[in-house]
């Protein structure tokens, strides 16, 4: 979701019609989406660069029922999804709005991450090829909207981070299934800690699929407009091209390698309490740091991650979008996550008063109660 202060945005924009959309006309530069077709590419751009591009509850009712339509159309070989601006491709989801839904009362806190996560999934299964451009900020809902696809193209400039328990969520839009595949442990570092990964180093923790030069972004998009009737292995040939011509950083070694062991044996203990105390008892700069990472998150929000990393690991992507949803459910209920934003994004004092504030205060009664189900209220996708 996060890190996005949608404070007072304007929504302007134009709604999608699913399947009747074929034609595409969402080229009003004042939209916060615009669902373009440009040769055999279903372009989609979030243009929302004064909130770096946070994505709201209209932006995901458009976009889903034109994927789901290019997804249809034969004329269609490809879908690109890419931000304007020079900050970011998507910052995250829009927080501010769903805690202020959540604090009147209004039906948005079930509705966002219903929707979002049908999106999500929808690119996670979309049978055409799919290609993210994350050139710059990535984090939260911007994650959810790239990392399920074919293809995910990082630059220099990409910076990536799971940032939720910093705000009294957990790493959602399918953090459940992709951090825990990530190499050995990375994921549950970048979950628990939001550690944020810059450049070449998000292709190599295995997010991004492609490293081109940011500079070269317009280039490949054209190649890959022009591309006639292609196959994935005629869209990866591209791709690879381009990679393989990048040379930034191209020697600089991964910034989590020297600390691999570290983080495998910390991150593998069984509970938030223990990895604690292997992070007290490590004494090392980097585990000091992100000792002092953990201190200032939600210690609810660090448990409820940690189980949903555990049962995600063995979860189909599917299964993993119905858990995270009723772990939205239960974040809306609670008090941590209006507590959150309230302290990074509206009065941003960066000090949170989370209750309970303590990990030893959060039961495993009380976790368990956040994975039930939810009944007629489950996620059905």
């Amino acid at each position: 979701m996060t890190e996005s202060d949608g404070a007072g945005c304007r929504h302007g924009g134009t709604r999608a019609d699913g399947a009747a959309q074929k034609t595409c006309k969402h080229t009003d530069s004042a939209a916060d989406v615009l669902l373009q077709k440009q040769g055999g590419a279903g372009i989609i751009t979030l243009n929302r660069p004064k909130v770096l591009n946070a994505l709201s509850f209209k932006m995901i009712q458009q976009i889903y029922p034109q994927i789901k339509a290019w997804e249809q159309d034969p004329e269609t070989f490809l879908i690109i999804i890419k931000g304007t601006g020079e900050k970011a491709f998507c910052a995250g989801g829009d927080v501010r709005a769903i805690a202020d839904a959540g604090k009147a009362g209004d039906t948005m806190t079930r509705d966002y991450f219903r929707e979002e996560y049908r999106l999500d999934n929808a690119i996670g299964t979309c049978k055409k090829p799919y290609v993210a451009l994350i050139d710059g900020i990535t984090m939260g809902g911007g994650v959810g909207l790239s990392v399920h696809g074919h293809f995910r193209v990082a630059t220099e400039k990409t910076v990536f981070a799971m940032p939720e328990t910093a705000i009294g969520l957990f790493p959602d839009v399918g953090g459940g299934y992709f951090l825990p595949r990530l190499s050995g442990k990375i994921g549950h570092l970048l979950a628990l800690t939001g550690f944020r990964l810059k450049g070449r180093d998000v292709l190599k923790a295995g997010i991004a699929t492609h490293f081109v030069e940011s500079g070269k972004l317009p280039e490949l998009e054209k190649d890959l407009i022009a591309l006639k009737s292609p196959s994935k292995e005629n869209i990866a040939d591209l791709l690879n091209s381009y990679h393989m011509q990048t040379k930034i950083d191209q020697e600089k070694e991964f910034v989590l390698d020297e600390h691999m062991e570290r983080i495998n044996s910390i991150f593998s203990a069984n509970s938030m309490e223990e990895i604690v105390h292997k992070l007290k008892q490590d004494g090392s700069p980097f585990a000091t740091k992100q000792l002092e990472a953990i201190n200032k998150m939600s210690p609810t929000s660090l448990k409820l991650t940690l189980r949903q990393l555990r049962e995600g690991a063995t979860m189909s992507l599917q299964d993993v979008f119905t858990m995270e949803y009723r772990l939205s459910q239960a974040c809306m209920r609670g008090h941590d996550f209006y507590e959150g934003v309230r302290a990074v994004l509206i009065d941003k004092d960066q000090s949170p008063r989370w209750k309970p504030a303590t990990l030893e205060e959060v039961s495993d009664e009380f976790v368990d109660n956040c994975f039930k189900p939810l009944g007629n209220n489950d996620l059905k996708l």
